[in-house]
């Protein structure tokens, strides 16, 4: 989704999805910001997967970040997930340190899962109708089918999703998510 975001949005700042594959030492780093006050972080590292969303059509509630395993307060307090004050920010919390067989979730209401719908879904598909609405731009489903099986990009491909973009230009972005090329 970050690599498809990144050729239908060039300007990082305007993208809906993106990811850092070098976000830190040893960590991956996927976010979602919608523009409108929602976003969503999941961090992957060696200590496991640590996530947090918020829905701010939902009352903030830092509390749920007191449940997460002292592993992952490196992330709890991390200034990239938190308001302009630095307050925390969090409607859902989720994390599952690497030696744990199930996930661990807080929310303060089921609403906040919303937020990771179309993550959860994950099929070209959805993403395709999702991007075409919000970026009002046309795509062609082979394209998205192309991105999402990590095929190499070609220009053909990034034309279908995005004439006004260069391949070569994407190279920075390629290169920030780990795509494969």
């Amino acid at each position: 989704m970050a690599m498809l975001d990144a050729v239908l949005s060039p300007d990082w700042e305007a993208r809906y999805y993106s990811f850092n594959c070098r976000w830190g030492e040893g960590e991956e780093m996927a976010s979602m910001r919608n523009g409108s006050g929602d976003d969503w972080f999941i961090v992957f590292s060696t200590a496991g997967v640590y996530g947090r969303g918020f829905n701010h059509e939902t009352p903030n509630a830092p509390q749920l970040l007191d449940a997460v395993p002292a592993v992952f307060d490196t992330y709890v307090t991390e200034p990239a997930f938190a308001a302009h004050d630095g307050s925390p920010l969090a409607t859902v919390c989720f994390w599952r340190e690497s030696r744990d067989p199930n996930w661990s979730v807080s929310t303060v209401d089921l609403g906040a899962h919303s937020l990771f719908d179309l993550l959860i879904d994950g099929t070209p598909e959805a993403y395709r109708e999702w991007a075409q609405e919000y970026y009002e731009i046309e795509t062609t489903l082979a394209a998205v089918h192309h991105v999402y099986a990590l095929l190499p990009l070609t220009p053909t491909v990034v034309a279908e999703l995005n004439p006004d973009v260069d391949l070569i230009a994407l190279d920075p972005d390629i290169a920030e998510i780990g795509y494969p090329h």
